[in-house]
């Protein structure tokens, strides 16, 4: 699917990260079109720069007429960010464009020898508003989001690969871990804590591995950034708050997939989750590419009031509850009541699965779908 991104174009060199089939190639092909492109998931090009990384060096001063320099997958071959930091140093009057789906590499071997002179920029799965009229709510809490997946002719298959490609070339070939079948099995027990406040000690249980081993298989989740951790927010905090952070996987789908379903579960069990992911990844993308700095929290006190998302930066303070309902309770507006009397200066907004805009007690309560399709950067639903 040809489908505009909301990632801007910076004016300088800069490191795109994201996971595996998120659209970075795709996108600078598209924005960097009369780019040197090296492909570094081409077996060929791997083996030739690997023997001999200053070649590179050569090839950008051989494309006299190419102001960009694209360098595909840079984690399979770090050495060659001391060619590119040299290329810069010696201002080759090129811009440099590094993509990457793992984080572990590259910071271990060197993003520092850029020494801040290459940005970072995030690539996430489609946000709502990019697909526009081709979004179904439906479709995107089965499917997700991951543009090789929704432009897929069999989304499941298409999603099943995708795991297993990440099993089998990121984690196995890599030699991440000795054991694939307990991380498998890892994945399988986080499928249970996506959305939840992430508790090591039980997730240690249940994959019978000890809480060092645990520890790090979510380290390289969150390096391969198949998954992330959600702060509390605490900033100038009137109560006790909760301590341990929220987990969530980088798309709906890809929880969907790892999610073990059966007779014994609830449709409620799976898609609740499902639901709150998916505003989570768009919340999430909404952050990174809107201008000026945003983060995302979540916020919760020791008496367990919970609000799902809180969304602090320039623009402003937000907070948002999700509900897997049809209609809005009164019930379901006390949480962000008690926010309010914490931080009224905040917007907060109540999703859910009706069909109706309403304005209860100071909280705007939307539907999901009309939600997800009017957020775009720079701008608030």
């Amino acid at each position: 699917m040809d489908v505009p991104r909301f990632l801007k174009k910076p004016e300088s060199h800069f490191f795109l990260l994201g996971p595996r089939g998120t659209g970075k190639s795709w996108w600078t092909r598209k924005v960097f079109s009369d780019a040197l492109r090296v492909d570094l998931l081409d077996a060929a090009t791997l083996r030739e720069l690997a023997a001999r990384p200053e070649r590179l060096r050569d090839m950008v001063h051989g494309a006299r007429d190419c102001d960009t320099v694209v360098v595909d997958e840079v984690q399979k071959l770090p050495e060659l960010l001391e060619v590119v930091h040299g290329l810069i140093e010696e201002k080759s009057g090129k811009i440099f464009v590094l993509t990457g789906s793992s984080a572990r590499k590259l910071r271990r071997a060197g993003v520092n020898l850029l020494g801040g002179r290459a940005g970072r920029l995030s690539m996430h799965p489609y946000m709502a508003a990019e697909l526009g009229g081709d979004f179904s709510l439906e479709k995107a809490l089965r499917h997700g989001l991951l543009p090789v997946v929704v432009g897929a002719t069999d989304p499941d298959f298409q999603m099943q690969a995708y795991c297993g490609l990440y099993l089998k070339e990121e984690v196995q070939a890599e030699g991440l871990v000795r054991n694939v079948g307990n991380f498998a099995r890892f994945l399988e027990v986080m499928s249970f804590s996506h959305g939840g406040v992430l508790n090591l000690s039980n997730v240690s249980r249940e994959c019978a591995v000890k809480r060092a081993t645990l520890e790090g298989y979510l380290s390289i989740l969150e390096d391969l950034m198949l998954g992330w951790r959600l702060p509390v927010f605490t900033r100038r905090a009137n109560r006790e708050l909760a301590s341990h952070p929220k987990f969530y996987f980088f798309d709906t789908g890809v929880y969907r997939a790892n999610r073990p379903q059966g007779p014994l579960d609830l449709v409620t069990e799976i898609e609740g989750p499902a639901l709150e992911g998916l505003v989570a990844q768009n919340l999430k993308a909404w952050c990174d590419y809107s201008q000026g700095s945003h983060a995302l929290f979540y916020w919760q006190t020791r008496s367990q009031v919970e609000v799902d998302f809180v969304i602090y930066g320039e623009s402003g303070l937000y907070a948002v509850e999700v509900k897997n309902t049809q209609k809005v309770r009164q019930e379901d507006l006390s949480a962000l009541k008690s926010f309010a009397e914490d931080y009224p200066e905040s917007k907060r907004f109540l999703l859910y699965r009706g069909q109706e805009s309403l304005l209860r007690d100071g909280i705007q309560c939307m539907p999901c779908e009309k939600f997800l399709r009017t957020l775009k950067p720079d701008a608030w639903a």
